[in-house]
């Protein structure tokens, strides 16, 4: 399923108008994006949580010259599936 796929399942679903459905799935999905970019969390009960995982800088080896590599650190955006989800 795409966005556009997505947008219309939920105007179907909830009797709004697809335009409409547009802006709520925009705008939820950029409130997510906000929250999770400035280090926060998003806990929706039942699906899922939006986090942010710190990776630690590591080791790690060129596979074309084979030669030892420094990996930074760096933070990732992190989905855990809720209990709902994760019972398919």
């Amino acid at each position: 399923m795409n966005k556009s796929e997505l947008i219309s399942a939920i105007a179907e679903k909830s009797g709004l108008s697809k335009v409409d459905s547009k802006k709520a799935l925009d705008a939820t999905l950029e409130t997510i994006s906000e929250e999770v970019k400035s280090g926060g969390k998003v806990v929706l009960v039942g699906f899922g949580t939006f986090s942010v995982s710190e990776r630690s800088a590591r080791k790690g080896i060129n596979p074309r010259t084979k030669q030892p590599i420094n990996i930074p650190a760096k933070k990732t955006a992190k989905f855990k599936a809720g209990s709902e989800l994760s019972d398919l």
